[in-house]
Formats: structure tokens, sequence, C-alpha cells
């Protein structure tokens, strides 16, 4: 299995994947959500400057904030700088949609984008729809190093849900997730997939088809349980994040919390029921998959990180990701929390990347 790392965007600390670049991380996802981090694009500018064999691209990139020949040229500038080992990842912005106040992008129209944005990647003409007009377009001017679609650049499409991983199947070279890390999980993501790809008629291969999936590794020291100050500090962030998402889903689609949130859902709904309505959704978010902000911290329970992380020793950390693998799952990015996540890089590189 290869280990990835997703970066929350920050165009002053390329060093963190030059340093993964170093221990062997196979790809650096880039985060592309604005008003809360910096522009993905501009940092994956200087990331390709900076290395040289990492794959490097976005985690995800965002449908609703990007037309698609947008995306397309942006992705094939950074082709340009890497070639080779650029990859766009696609999604329709659970997070940088909802901070501006608006849901993900209708699943018709990530349909339609998609549509337009495959031909668009491999510098060919597309229908693109805009303002309620379609046109012919295509990059124009390929020529003198503008933009690179020599080299193929994979096109790996974000899914929660059955509609959105269908999607993934009829037009990714690879799925995108976020899901609990339990393998049997896996054989239905592999069903939703593969129906996607089934349904629209495309020859499917799945040893050609990358899967990656979205959560943290903390590796326990000899003796060190999940209740360790050390877990919560390193994959706080990403545990708390699990119930931003839940949050929203409850907010604006009426949809109940799982079972794993059951025992703190009544109270953190009556933490936010007296909040400036108008401005919810900057709240909500708060410290999104960076830190864990003071008035959350009792929410971030051992249950909670167990639920969505992988935390255990070296050894049961390696037999967790075998058992991942084995199931489907080629890839496991990391997004550890923001202030540990050098310590979180060099703990994962060292004592699970050479084992895996």
């Amino acid at each position: 299995m290869d280990i990835g790392v997703c970066v929350a965007s920050h165009v002053g600390d390329i060093d963190y994947v030059v340093r993964a670049e170093e221990l062997g991380y196979s790809h650096a996802w880039l985060a592309d959500s604005q008003m809360i981090w910096s522009d993905c694009y501009a940092a994956l500018a200087l990331v390709a400057d900076r290395t040289s064999t990492i794959n490097i691209g976005t985690g995800v990139s965002v449908s609703g904030t990007r037309p698609a020949p947008v995306t397309a040229s942006s992705i094939a500038t950074i082709n340009a700088l890497a070639p080779g080992r650029t990859f766009l990842g696609i999604g329709t912005g659970n997070t940088a949609m909802r901070i501006m106040g608006h849901k993900p992008q209708r699943i018709a129209d990530f349909d339609q984008y998609l549509d337009a944005l495959r031909p668009l990647l491999r510098g060919e003409e597309a229908q693109h729809q805009f303002e309620g007009k379609t046109s012919p377009i295509r990059h124009i001017m390929p020529d003198k190093g503008f933009v690179n679609f020599d080299d193929p650049i994979p096109l790996y499409v974000s899914g929660f849900g059955p509609r959105s991983l269908a999607l993934a199947g009829k037009y990714g070279d690879g799925a995108v997730m976020s899901i609990p890390p339990d393998a049997q999980i896996m054989d239905r993501m592999w069903e939703m997939i593969e129906r996607g790809a089934s349904d629209s008629g495309r020859d499917f291969d799945r040893d050609h088809y990358l899967t990656c999936s979205l959560t943290t590794i903390v590796v326990l020291d000899e003796g060190e349980t999940i209740e360790s100050p050390r877990v919560k500090a390193e994959a706080g962030a990403m545990a708390m994040a699990s119930i931003h998402y839940s949050y929203d889903q409850y907010r604006q689609y009426g949809r109940p919390p799982g079972s794993r949130l059951a025992d703190i859902w009544d109270d953190y709904t009556a933490m936010l029921s007296d909040y400036d309505a108008q401005r919810i959704h900057q709240r909500i978010h708060a410290g999104h998959n960076c830190w864990v902000i003071p008035e959350e911290e009792r929410f971030v329970t051992p249950k909670l990180i167990d639920a969505t992380c992988i935390v255990g020793t070296a050894d049961q950390v390696i037999e967790r990701l075998q058992q991942l693998e084995e199931r489907g799952l080629d890839q496991l990015m990391i997004l550890p929390s923001f202030d540990p996540r050098y310590e979180v890089l060099e703990r994962v590189g060292k004592d699970i990347i050479p084992h895996v």
C-alpha cells in the first residue's frame, strides 16, 4: 500500500512536502478550500519547483468554485512544471462550498462538469456549459510550455456516497474517499464505483484504478494507549472534522448522525443552537482539519478517534493497512493536526512506510 499525505495548502511551508518526498510518501494531495488555507495551485507550483519524484496534485480541487476549463488549465500548468507526476483530484466541495454558506455542487451538475473536464485534461475539445450557454472549447495555445497535456493527468474523483462514487466509476482513473478505516467497508465502496462504470458502459479494470482514502495515523509508543494526550493532539482535528461534516448533513438535509456520535450529539447541537444564523457556516468548520478549538475539545473522545483514525502500535497499524489493501484500498492519505504535523510525518515515514 502507498501512503500519501494530504496537505492543508500553505505557501510558506513547502518544506513539509519536500520532507514527505524524502521519507517515501507516494503522493502529496494539496487541499483546495479558500477562506481557510492558501490557494492550492499557488502552493503546487512551489512544490513542483522543490520536488522531483513525489506525485503532486489537488486533494481535492472543487468543481463548484472553479469552472472546468479553469481547473483543466490550472492543473495542466502544474503538469508543465512537474511532468509525469501531476494528478487532479476533484470533488463537489464539502468544505469549500459550505464555508461560503452554500451546499456542494449538485450531482447532476457534477456529472456535466466531469463530462467536460475529462477531454479538457487531454487537451481535446469539450462541450462546456456556462450561464445557460453551451460552447465547444479547448485550450487553443498549448504550445511553448504554457501548459502540458502531453503527459497524462490522472483524474481522481472524490465521493462520499453512492451517486458521487458512481461518477468516480464513470469518469475517474481513481476514487478519493473518506471512509472509516474498516476493511469491510471497501467492499461496499467498490460496489458503488463499479456500478457507475457498468451503467455508463465503461470497461473497468480494478488493477488500473486507484482507490485512496483520507484519515490520519498515530503510532503508539510502548505502553501508550488511545487515551494519551498525544493521540488527541495528533488526531483530534481529523476526528472533529467528522463531527463538522455530520452537523452539516443534519443542518442542511435533516440526516441524523451515526451511532458513533450518539453520546455527544445533543450537547454539540445545543452548543451551536444560539449561534448567529447568518454566520453559522463560518463557525461550523472552525479549525477544520488543523486544530480543535477550545470549546470543542470535550467532543474529541477516544471512541470518536478510534472510529475515524488509525491508532495503534507500529505492528497494529501495519496489520490494519494490510487488511485494507487486501480489500482493495491502494493508498491511505494522512492529514494530521497542523502543529504536530512534522512529528506525525516523521513517525509514519520511519515506522510504517518501509513495512507496507
